[in-house]
């Protein structure tokens, strides 16, 4: 039984390990790089994006705090529990 695994345990040493080692440490190298330049104008693109929608969010919060003031009883329940903290 030995002698059948020893060809292909050899050939998978010699071949597959080597190349397998070689693209996991280039994938590793690549990760740990950070980000490239296209990739940081997207995420800021993003944070645009996020910071006008937290905008929107307020001031449509806003609006229901004047119109309906127990339009989030739960909203309110956090704020007071924040407050006792």
């Amino acid at each position: 039984m030995s002698e059948f695994l020893f060809v292909p345990t050899i050939l998978f040493l010699t071949i597959v390990a080597p190349i397998w080692l070689v693209l996991h440490y280039r994938s590793v190298g690549q990760s740990s790089r950070g980000l490239n330049e296209t990739d940081r104008e997207e995420v800021e693109s993003m944070l645009v994006t996020v910071d006008k929608l937290v905008d929107r969010i307020e001031v449509l919060e806003s609006i229901l705090e004047t119109e309906h003031p127990k339009w989030d009883a739960s909203k309110n329940r956090r704020r007071e529990e924040d407050t006792r903290d």
